[in-house]
């Protein structure tokens, strides 16, 4: 039998999931008093959704699940390996939600304002930074068309960031509607549209070259190409682009957004326009965020509206805007700063000699106040002491004792 997790997975010893635990606590409290509730969904979807949900690269991603048993056996005997799965992971929350909003929209009010905190799974190539297996922390809210939804979740993903620690931060915003009206000025094909917004997309990964290789690999024509690329050589503003695209009418929303999300910011973060913004998932239809923290590569957090992807289950569009909050990034720059969890209480190792039920009543008078685990004393106690504090505990008291608190932070006893 093999110990250690599958590659890109991860276990978590109880310190590091002490610290998730408080992040995950940190998170939910902010986005509930913004009015968000929570909801769960499976981790598996039916395969049909998933491979018509329009998310991008990810598609090639999603870890399938085979059939079983006599359907199995017939989707083997057809020779088509298209036909032997019939379900697969989520590889984000957002299909999940549109589908469970288009289940249960008799249910729930209008708008609908919640939060998920889960496991996705994509069947990334295990490298660092890149999980098969990871949570996702997203706000959404679903039929509302207005701009004030997208001001909404950047104040409120940004006061979560804050809230958690983050000071030095940049919201990115763009829409995709924008992006779309110059590619199409620049004389890109529009059935290539999604395909250019996927390479664009890299553009601060793999440079300007990356991207010229990229669009003519995929038969965009040089003109179309230099035409786009020599527009990024100088600095974009909502204004400059609104001009070179006159007919676009996103660009006056857009304005609105960003002029009002700066204000809630209030200068503790910036919120800028960045028109090579285009996120992966090919269901975004409009606005499209990100948030980047100084000195780490990558977005902590990210998201956009997508207005037809609960079409895709009903007869009729319904709006949706949401901000996902990578969480394993989040974890793992809080982690490497050293941060503790975050009013986590004291925890007291009960050393105790004799009647256990005795040791036991005395703990639980201490645990209003403290996190308390019996110990009973070892005749080595100096190697207890030292494994109680190699393990995170505050200090430690004797039963024997019990007005005595020995904290290892100063090594002095505590009389209470």
């Amino acid at each position: 039998m093999k110990i250690n997790p599958v590659k890109g997975t991860n276990d978590y010893l109880p310190a590091d999931t002490a610290l998730r635990d408080s992040l995950q606590g940190t998170i939910l409290e902010v986005y509930r008093a913004a009015g968000y509730n929570r909801i769960t969904t499976p981790i598996l979807e039916d395969i049909e959704n998933l491979d018509k949900s329009e998310g991008g690269e990810n598609l090639n991603l999603i870890f399938k699940v085979l059939k079983r048993g006599e359907k199995l056996e017939a989707a083997l005997a057809e020779g088509d390996s298209q036909a032997l799965s019939d379900m697969g992971l989520r590889y984000d929350l957002t299909l999940p939600l549109c589908r469970y909003y288009a289940a249960n929209r008799a249910l729930l009010p209008t708008p609908f304002k919640c939060i998920q905190t889960d496991r996705v799974y994509r069947a990334e190539r295990p490298q660092k930074g890149r999980l098969r297996e990871f949570v996702q922390c997203d706000i959404d809210i679903l039929g509302d068309e207005r701009k004030e939804c997208e001001i909404e979740l950047i104040a409120t993903t940004a006061k979560t960031l804050l809230k958690l620690g983050f000071e030095q931060f940049t919201v990115k915003v763009n829409d995709r509607r924008i992006l779309r009206a110059v590619l199409a000025k620049c004389g890109f094909a529009e059935e290539s549209f999604d395909s250019v917004c996927i390479s664009l997309d890299k553009l601060d990964k793999i440079g300007a070259e990356g991207v010229k290789e990229e669009l003519v690999a995929k038969g965009c024509t040089g003109e179309a190409i230099e035409r786009l690329l020599v527009l990024f050589e100088s600095p974009l503003t909502v204004e400059s682009v609104s001009e070179f695209v006159p007919e676009c009418t996103a660009a006056e929303r857009l304005q609105a957004i960003l002029e009002d999300s700066r204000r809630l910011a209030r200068a503790r973060y910036q919120v800028v326009f960045d028109l090579t913004l285009i996120r992966g998932q090919g269901y975004y239809t409009g606005t499209v965020f990100e948030v980047s923290v100084a000195g780490y590569p990558g977005a902590v957090a990210g998201g956009g509206r997508y207005d037809n992807l609960v079409g895709k289950f009903i007869s009729e569009s319904v709006p949706a805007v949401g901000f996902s909050i990578g969480f394993e990034r989040i974890f793992s720059i809080l982690k490497e700063k050293g941060c503790a969890p975050m009013g986590a209480r004291k925890r007291l190792g009960v050393i105790y000699e004799g009647v256990f039920a005795e040791a036991y009543e005395f703990a639980e008078t201490l645990r209003k106040d403290y996190d308390c685990t019996l110990f009973e004393r070892p005749k080595k106690f100096g190697k207890l002491l030292n494994n109680l504090e190699k393990n995170g505990f505050d200090g430690y008291v004797s039963a024997a004792e019990p007005e005595k608190r020995i904290f290892f932070a100063d090594g002095k006893e505590k009389q209470n």
